[in-house]
């Protein structure tokens, strides 16, 4: 299932968007919806990255420890 939505954007923006279209023979729907997929994915990271940050009961470690668990 699919949802129709109606955007508007800049001129320039919508300039962009059709000449990526043309340049990857992808409709443009599809280059919308994969910059949204990838907006929201990232937004997501954030908001994660946020709340272990202010949480007090995750621990922290340091460079030096990290390395030190990195290495094989």
């Amino acid at each position: 299932m699919s949802t129709t939505l109606s955007i508007r954007i800049p001129d320039q923006l919508a300039e962009q968007l059709n000449s990526v279209s043309k340049e990857t023979e992808s409709p443009r729907s599809l280059i919308i919806q994969k910059a949204l997929e990838s907006y929201i994915e990232d937004y997501s990271d954030s908001q994660i990255a946020l709340d272990r940050l202010h949480d007090k009961t995750d621990p922290i470690i340091s460079g030096k420890e990290l390395k030190k668990f990195l290495k094989p």
